[in-house]
């Protein structure tokens, strides 16, 4: 998120790739898209407009998230920055919020209520899980349980901060902004926590590189413990550091290298997708980036500070350990400023011709993209290409505003979220879309923690 931090930017271009310079015995086969040239070499693109927004919701605060309801399809829950949870039932904005934790949160810069994830098991279970910043300032992920009687109300009694590594109830931020935020269920039922540096500019204290501190970092637990459960979570089997490689690491880490992860989501392996890891990192002065991760490949280093994309950034201290990995899409700063993360397209009104697209977005410019992953059946690494704009299509600034996020239905049709709007419309095709007559096969479930991990040095 980046609502007021446009003013600490200085803008660069035309910086040279650093992985160009290095040598190629060390480079990782990563397709890293340029969209500058892209662009201005004028990709080709539809003839006429494919995709329009319609409405679907407005009359929202600063909204940074949409949540579909597990248990009802009509149902979708909006995340505001102040602290409250609105909810959309059949594009209708209800009175009643599920959730006002205003009272408890800090909110304003990249400050507030940041995130919201349902158990996989909430139908049962009634579990919920949320990130925001408390009163000081610092990271709280706290578990809520649904009332009873009312689907659409949260019990606020019971509220559960999980409690960190040292003790507290809270992850220490010493800088007000780079709070990441997203909370996200993977395919292997553990709950993903993106964390960023600390704050302030260039992570002085050189904390995503950092064994011994979540930030800078994702971070993966285990939350299916019972209500005693004295932390809320217990590490998986599998997480990458436990056995002390490629360093002694706190054992919640997933991935290094990370500066503000601005949302991130999995290729939904229900809807025909790979699993895989996709996460958007906003950067410093020069880059944005996305970072592809295929599922189960844990222990990446994803290289900041010392690269912000394929940049080299500050060197004076070394990384945690390598290689560094490569985004596989990354823009300057004459394309935009602040990137948001999406999702890979797994629906069905846009048409088969986006299915499998990876949409994404510029908080600050209000630009759209979509574009095509490939996947290497025989490693999973995946390379991107075809990108196409959609950000005139879909009514430009005027509508789209700053986006501050996407979301996905229980189709897996996609919203826009625009922040500085307060509103949420909904992509949808221009022309007819046939009736699908092979859906997209499901692929079997897997296991809780069978994924295989890998880590990579």
């Amino acid at each position: 998120m980046a609502a007021l931090r446009v003013a600490t930017f200085t803008r660069e271009s035309g910086q040279h790739s650093a992985a160009s310079r290095r040598p190629r015995a060390l480079r990782r086969r990563f397709l890293t898209i340029a969209l500058t040239a892209l662009l201005a070499a004028g990709l080709p693109r539809p003839a006429a407009a494919q995709l329009r927004a319609d409405p679907h919701v407005a009359g929202l605060s600063s909204p940074l998230a949409l949540a579909q309801d597990p248990t009802d399809p009509a149902v979708q829950f909006i995340v505001e920055q102040g602290g409250r949870i609105r909810v959309v039932r059949g594009g209708a904005l209800e009175p009643a919020d599920f959730l006002n934790l205003s009272a408890s949160v800090s909110s304003g810069g990249e400050r507030g209520l940041l995130g919201l994830a349902f158990a996989p098991d909430y139908a049962t279970s009634r579990r919920f899980f949320v990130n925001f910043t408390n009163p000081s300032g610092h990271t709280v992920v706290a578990r809520f349980r649904r009332s009873r009687d009312n689907p659409l109300v949260a019990d606020p009694s019971t509220r559960f901060d999980l409690r960190w590594p040292g003790g507290s109830r809270f992850i220490s931020q010493p800088f007000s902004n780079h709070n990441g935020g997203t909370l996200v269920f993977g395919p292997d039922g553990y709950l993903y926590v993106g964390l960023g540096d600390g704050g302030s500019g260039n992570d002085p204290g050189h904390r995503a590189q950092s064994p011994t501190t979540l930030l800078g970092k994702m971070l993966r637990i285990d939350v299916t413990v019972p209500d005693d459960h004295p932390e809320g979570y217990d590490v998986p089997p599998d997480n990458p550091f436990l056995d002390g490689a490629p360093i002694a690491a706190l054992p919640e880490i997933w991935a290094f290298g990370l500066r503000n992860p601005w949302k991130f989501s999995f290729d939904d392996p229900g809807r025909g997708g790979t699993g895989a890891l996709f996460i958007a990192d906003v950067g410093q002065s020069s880059r944005e980036e996305v970072n592809h991760e295929p599922a189960g490949r844990g222990g990446r280093n994803y290289g900041w500070r010392n690269r912000e994309g394929t940049r080299s950034n500050v060197t004076n201290l070394p990384p945690a350990y390598g290689p560094l990995a490569d985004p596989i899409i990354e823009y300057e700063r004459n394309v935009g400023r602040s990137i948001t993360g999406g999702f890979v397209y797994r629906g069905r009104a846009l048409g088969p011709e986006f299915r499998g697209r990876y949409f994404f977005a510029d908080f600050i410019t209000g630009r759209v993209w979509s574009i095509g992953i490939a996947v290497d059946g025989a490693t999973g690494e995946a390379a991107a290409a075809g990108l196409i704009e959609h950000t005139a299509e879909l009514g430009g600034r005027a509508v789209l505003g700053m986006i501050s996020s996407f979301g996905v239905d229980r189709d897996g049709e996609l919203f826009v979220i625009s922040f500085d709007r307060g509103q949420v419309v909904r992509l949808t095709s221009t022309r007819p879309v046939p009736p699908d007559p092979d859906p997209t096969p499901q692929p079997p479930a897997v296991p809780r923690g069978r994924l295989p991990v890998e880590w990579r040095r």
